[in-house]
């Protein structure tokens, strides 16, 4: 038995990654704790059925045929080792019930057991039993008893069985397909909401142990988010001079869910952590685990600045894991400068590649991404169930949600009642939160849902509300804006679209000295290096320096900046109230003004109904305009202006907006969280859910050359190799896709287009111009 490797390269043995994976199950029940709807189910089987299914889930790895694999005498097996791992479990576990659950998490650890060209019924349902030996032997008998042994010693230690141990020859394969068939027969039927969901966990912890095995990582068991974070953020206040606000201490007094309504600059992302680390304490005395903390934000730009923030607050980056697609990508862009050597460059990818991978393993338990990352734990699976798991008793701050995107925003809604479901607690955080939404959120949740409000006594006006009818780039604004350079202030100019946005950089980045552009199309490491330029010379309670920022909606959420002035496109309220945020963000000053000009209406692409500027629908557009002509030429007063949003939610498009919510959230209620079928393939609803919230990427093809190079020069980790190509990716929308050509041996699409490194992407050529319509939103 000592011979026998669970995997080649490295050589491991397969008793040794059997117990490292069950210690790898024992750190994940640590780690979350008791769960009710298993609990519920299970009748505390659940957490046993985990370790045990850890203990064996690649026991099957014992036939010759993988063994030889292994070692490279032959290519390849053909067979699923898990299918043969089953035939232990009965001499092991005479309880039926857990059993069967046991079966279930060894089972699907890799595959699915229905639907789909690979799943296990196809390979295996209904094949006899000479079938079965014939594809799974010779098992060398001697071998299965002594591991056999093994298992129940190991299993005895650790509490797992108090059945003795069996005596006798064992015939592994014959015990599998009997184990096999009594796991059809308990799923071939729809699954109840709360088994089905119990049934995906299950499955979620033992891919999770088996990775974390894997891949010899460890899981945090300290959440810096608790009990400890109040008086050291008291301590870092008091260091400034300041107290605790009110609606601060407000949010870490609840006991439950959590809506807090901030302005900008109020302090509103302390509120949130304030009322993350009294949560996260009180699951842990509930639960007995160690509650993660996940702090979503929508825009890249904004994850990033978050994640220095918090590792900043906390005392150590490393405590804080990034979220999102381009993770590795931000810690390299962190990690490496730009006079580093390729050596160099080759050394920090390695190490970036090393961070990003241990946040996909679930290592830390404060982490910063979209919403995105944790929705796609519900396409379960073995793929995503981890990340189900990980979710369960967590703390979930979403931050700025936007509302005016019912499809996502219903979205969400039904994700977060399944975070409530496992135990979890939610809070929604905005300097914007309409009445509307917060009575959305009270009927998704079943707890209380607690409000929080910043009072507006006394607060600061902070800005001045001009309007002008024309448009931003009309000739006369762009003469207003230039004025505003000639005279030394550093002003912040917002356009719906990036074409906008380039028209305008063009006629003003000459006025001053300084000039940056920031959107979402640009090379990844250009972006990276606009963004920390812009907030070296604009971040708050920096010496107020003259210049210019033109942006798109990449501004509006998060980034800790402040302008002495702001022309804007006209956006739905709450778009524009935080691009108003942006300025004047500590009050230090008297009113500045904040100046929205008409918007252009037009169909998207020549089709369906008029949009603002290409970007946004019509009615809330319209709607805050006449609200916000009431109010030109006045001082804005910011508790007043949640009044604004009331009454543009109050207006019949905000009746069809509230039914869209509501019918998208049962959409995906229906397609993502019915979990009758818990083991079936859902490769199709994967396809279905990247399109409505991914894009895709292209590399220019004038940096083709490069691209394959920076793939070829970390040799020895092939990861941080297409890393440092990624610096060339310049993201796209999913229906951009025809404007790009697919290179197969490279693994990434082309596209033919200019480009300017304080610009962006520009005009498309070749083929794909005739797909393209000038001056369109990318």
């Amino acid at each position: 038995m000592g011979d026998l490797l669970a995997k080649s390269d490295p050589p491991e043995r397969l008793t040794a990654h059997l117990a490292a994976t069950l210690e790898g199950a024992a750190a994940v029940r640590r780690r979350v704790g008791a769960i009710a709807v298993p609990a519920r189910v299970a009748e505390g089987l659940f957490w046993p059925a985990v370790c045990l299914a850890a203990l064996c889930h690649d026991a099957g790895k014992i036939p010759y045929g993988f063994q030889a694999m292994l070692r490279g005498r032959i290519r390849s097996w053909g067979e699923r080792h898990e299918v043969v791992s089953l035939g232990f479990l009965p001499g092991l576990i005479t309880d039926e019930r857990l059993l069967v659950w046991v079966a279930t998490g060894v089972a699907t650890h890799h595959r699915a057991l229905d639907g789909g060209h690979s799943s296990l019924v196809r390979a295996y349902g209904g094949a006899s039993e000479q079938e079965w030996r014939d594809r799974f032997e010779p098992v060398p008998g001697d071998v299965a008893g002594e591991l056999r042994e093994w298992l129940y010693e190991t299993a005895w230690q650790a509490g797992l069985t108090t059945a003795p141990c069996p005596d006798g020859p064992l015939d592994v394969i014959a015990s599998a397909r009997r184990v096999f068939d009594l796991l059809l027969d308990q799923w071939e039927m729809p699954a109840s909401a709360d088994e089905g969901l119990t049934a995906v966990l299950l499955q979620g912890a033992v891919t999770l142990a088996d990775h974390v095995s894997s891949a010899h990582s460890t899981l945090d068991a300290y959440q810096p988010l608790g009990a400890d974070f109040r008086p050291l953020l008291e301590k870092a206040f008091a260091d400034r001079g300041r107290n605790l606000r009110p609606h601060q201490t407000g949010a870490a007094e609840i006991d439950g869910h959590l809506l807090l309504r901030a302005p900008t600059g109020s302090g509103k992302t302390e509120a949130g952590l304030l009322w993350a680390a009294a949560q996260a304490t009180a699951i842990t005395e509930a639960t007995g685990g160690v509650p993660r903390v996940f702090f979503t934000l929508p825009y890249l730009a904004s994850i990033n600045a978050m994640a220095v923030r918090l590792g900043t607050l906390l005392g150590d980056e490393t405590l804080v894991g990034v979220m999102h697609s381009r993770a590795a990508s931000y810690h390299l862009a962190a990690a490496i400068c730009p006079e580093d050597g390729e050596d160099a460059q080759a050394d920090a990818a390695r190490k970036a590649v090393s961070r990003a991978a241990a946040t996909r393993l679930f290592r830390e338990t404060v982490r910063v991404g979209t919403p995105y990352q944790i929705l796609r734990g519900v396409l379960a699976g073995p793929a995503h169930a981890a990340t189900l798991i990980d979710a369960a008793n967590s703390v979930f701050v979403l931050d700025e949600l936007h509302a005016y995107d019912p499809r996502r925003l219903g979205y969400i809604m039904a994700t977060a009642g399944l975070w409530e479901r496992l135990g979890g607690r939610v809070a929604v955080l905005s300097a914007t939160l309409p009445d509307a939404l917060a009575h959305l959120f009270r009927d998704t949740l079943r707890r209380n849902v607690h409000l929080v409000e910043a009072s507006a006594a006394g607060a600061p006006r902070r800005h001045r509300l001009a309007l002008r009818d024309r448009h931003l780039t009309d000739p006369d604004s762009v003469d207003e804006i230039r004025g505003r350079l000639t005279r030394g202030e550093s002003v912040l100019v917002v356009a719906n679209n990036v074409a906008d946005a380039q028209h305008l950089f063009g006629e003003l980045a000459q006025e001053t000295e300084v000039a940056y552009l920031l959107h979402a199309r640009f090379r990844r490491m250009d972006r990276s290096a606009i963004e920390a330029a812009i907030a070296e010379r604009f971040g708050t309670g920096r010496p107020r320096r003259p210049g210019l920022v033109v942006a798109t909606q990449v501004m509006e959420v998060s980034l800790d900046v402040d302008f002495d002035c702001l022309f804007t496109s006209a956006a739905p309220l709450e778009a524009l109230l935080q691009r108003f945020g942006r300025v004047n963000r500590v009050a230090e000053r008297p009113p500045a003004d904040v100046v929205v000009h008409q918007a252009a209406f037009a169909p998207r692409r020549g089709r369906g109904e008029d949009h603002a500027d290409g970007v946004y629908p019509r009615e809330p557009v319209e709607a805050g305009w006449v609200i916000l002509g009431r109010h030109d030429g006045a001082v804005v007063d910011e508790g007043e202006a949640r009044l604004w949003l009331d009454e543009v939610y109050g207006t019949a498009w905000g009746q069809e907006w509230h039914d869209e919510v509501l019918r998208h959230r049962t959409e995906f209620t229906d397609a993502f969280l019915n979990f009758a079928h818990p083991f079936s393939s859902r490769d199709d609803l994967g396809e279905r859910f990247d399109e409505l919230f991914d894009g895709t990427e292209a590399v220019l093809s004038s940096d083709r050359d490069a691209y394959k190079a920076s793939l070829g020069q970390v040799p020895d980790v092939r990861a941080a190799g297409r890393l440092l190509a990624e610096r060339f990716l310049i993201p796209i929308p999913f229906w951009a896709a025809p404007l790009t050509t697919w290179e197969k041996r490279l693994g990434v699409r082309i596209v033919e287009a200019d480009y300017d490194e304080r610009l962006g992407l520009g005009e498309i050529r070749g083929p794909a111009a005739r797909e393209y319509q000038a001056g369109e939103v990318l």
